[in-house]
């Protein structure tokens, strides 16, 4: 419940719609309870006396109050779900703004479909059960109490019986709950697993196609589907214990009820309407019972998805800002790796880069060259401090970046990178993704610089050419494109290209070059290719080796020092053929 009663502090704003709600349930449950004194009364004297006009008149006030329990009700439904609603709202938004605040290293731990299931599946069971805290979870436990006290008032002498079966129950109800937290703990694990594969399936689709691999795919999805299904039986097969449990203490209480007040109405103890009304009394507490053990069930649901959110919101960024960033830089764009040594896995695993020092100068283009797993884009990645260093530091003009504001950082420096991630929407308000304020001059002429103008305007809508789910409906290379012209219309005094050039032809990369060289000429910029044509008029190439930096210089200068860097060049236009690495 700790979780829970922790997540529910988030309905604060909406505690005049929760009022409300509790108002008119109480109410509601004061109207319910009076029912059977009235029954009581019809019976004692109303039939005793064969007075018709009394059964008349009480039956009307019975229906009277029924109409206006009713009014209170639908009144406490209104406001429970505005209540609720406004409450799972709010969760999700503080859900996704704390997602939007975790690091890589904290998202590489989280993937999207344990994400996923939090914002939809697990805030949708927290919010429900808020919704019933507001109408029947509080219901049954109030409805309880007063009908167990009612039951004292009614017959005194009849008390004994539920307060010797009903212990019985709540033991059983006990364990049952025990068992279904666990239960449902798995439930919502496995959903992860589902939600997991069906989003890496869906994202690769064209791959799943390509390969032919539908039927290992389906077969993937079939396992973790049936593991849900089972998991989810084994929960409704719980679940089936509780009706029989609640209906076999009922009818056990009904027959001791008939038994022993039939007794004393014999004797004169207790009258016909007394045991009428302890009989719907007892009706009510054990209804109560039945409801209050089915809610905890879902209360014990509830806590296991409250659980699962509350650790996604104590997720704590490693990458955080100082206590008192720097919040100004000088703009220049001068960076410096200071034996840089980084680990993904801090201590436990081989570095991804080792004591890597270097210098990139404010107008320089300095190209990444290496094989697979070199450490390139983690390099670039280090820049805009996506993650932090294990040792060594990273400098920006002058200013270690750990004493800079992340937002002050991130203004400075624009990226691209291979996998051109385009958001649904128009072409426009992707390239207009990191400056919302573009001029439409601007954003042609960023497409334009990208290379990505003609193949704009040659659509149907042009800009306005709407973007399907994560670019669909254009070629990779259009997308990388879109995605060059999206960082350069940031203005940024630092771009980053990280092999964002790989499915464009050679003669558009060469065109986009020299647009790049206009444009970052008093600006750094940083290319990490495969492509050795690429980098050939770099300013500075800086050649890696599993992690070290084996060489730094020109062409020309690598070319006279670098055996690797001559087997990079050998392998590729060695024979005046370009081939990719």
């Amino acid at each position: 419940m700790k979780s829970i009663f922790r997540l529910f502090r988030h309905l604060k704003p909406y505690w005049k719609m929760a009022g409300l709600a509790l108002l008119f349930l109480l109410f509601q449950v004061a109207l319910d309870l009076l029912v059977p004194r009235l029954l009581q009364n019809i019976v004692d004297v109303g039939i005793a006396n064969q007075d018709l006009s009394y059964v008349v008149n009480q039956s009307l006030m019975m229906i009277g109050l029924a109409l206006v329990a009713a009014g209170a009700a639908i009144a406490n439904t209104i406001y429970s779900v505005r209540a609720s609603q406004n409450f799972g709202a709010d969760l999700r938004n503080i859900l996704f703004r704390k997602v939007q605040t975790l690091s890589f290293v904290n998202l590489d731990s989280l993937d999207t479909g344990k994400l996923v299931t939090r914002l939809t599946s697990d805030v949708d069971m927290v919010q429900r059960i808020s919704a019933m805290s507001l109408r029947i979870m509080t219901r049954a436990p109030i409805l309880l109490l007063g009908s167990l006290i009612m039951l004292v008032i009614t017959a005194p002498s009849l008390v004994w019986i539920p307060l010797v079966v009903f212990p019985v129950a709540v033991v059983i109800l006990a364990i049952v709950i025990g068992r279904g937290s666990k239960l449902f703990q798995v439930q919502q694990e496995r959903l992860d697993g589902v939600n997991t594969v069906m989003q890496e399936s869906l994202s690769g689709v064209r791959v799943v196609k390509a390969f032919v691999r539908e039927d290992y795919e389906n077969e993937r999805f079939g396992a973790a589907n049936s593991k849900l299904r089972d998991s989810a039986i084994k929960v409704g097969q719980l679940l089936a214990f509780v009706p029989p449990i609640i209906m076999i203490v009922m009818n056990l209480a009904l027959i001791a009820v008939f038994w022993f007040g039939g007794l004393h109405v014999i004797q004169g103890t207790l009258t016909l309407g007394e045991l009428t009304a302890f009989l719907n009394y007892l009706s009510m507490t054990l209804n109560s019972l039945m409801m209050l053990s089915m809610l905890l069930m879902a209360i014990s649901r509830g806590e296991a998805s409250a659980q699962r959110i509350c650790k996604v919101l104590d997720e704590v960024p490693t990458v955080v800002d100082p206590e008192k960033p720097i919040t100004k830089l000088l703009g220049k764009g001068r960076v410096e790796f200071d034996h840089v040594t980084f680990n993904y896995d801090g201590d436990e695993a081989e570095p991804a880069l080792k004591d890597v020092s270097f210098v990139a100068e404010p107008g320089q283009m300095v190209a990444i060259l290496g094989a697979t797993g070199s450490g390139k884009s983690t390099l670039v990645h280090l820049i805009p401090r996506f993650y932090d260093v294990t040792g060594g530091a990273v400098l920006l003009d002058g200013t270690d970046i750990r004493d800079v504001s992340q937002k002050t950082l991130r203004a400075q420096i624009s990226m691209s990178l291979q996998e051109a991630i385009l958001f649904s929407g128009t072409i426009r308000d992707n390239i207009r993704y990191g400056r919302r304020d573009a001029s439409e001059k601007e954003i042609v002429a960023a497409a334009q610089a990208a290379q990505a103008d003609d193949f704009i305007m040659s659509l149907p809508d042009g800009y306005d050419t709407l973007v399907g789910q994560r670019g669909v409906n254009l070629s990779g290379g259009q997308k990388q494109r879109l995605a060059i012209a999206r960082a350069i219309l940031a203005n940024p005094t630092v771009l980053i290209l990280d092999d964002s050039t790989s499915a464009v032809d050679v003669d558009t990369e060469a065109k986009i070059q020299d647009a790049l060289a206009k444009i970052m000429k008093d600006r750094t910029s940083f290319v990490v290719a495969q492509r050795i044509s690429t980098v050939l008029a770099a300013d500075k190439i800086l050649v890696l080796d599993e992690g070290r930096l084996v060489a730094e210089g020109t062409h020309s200068e690598l070319m006279a020092s670098s055996q690797v860097y001559r087997e990079i060049y050998e392998s590729q236009l060695g024979n005046g053929v370009s081939v990719n690495a």
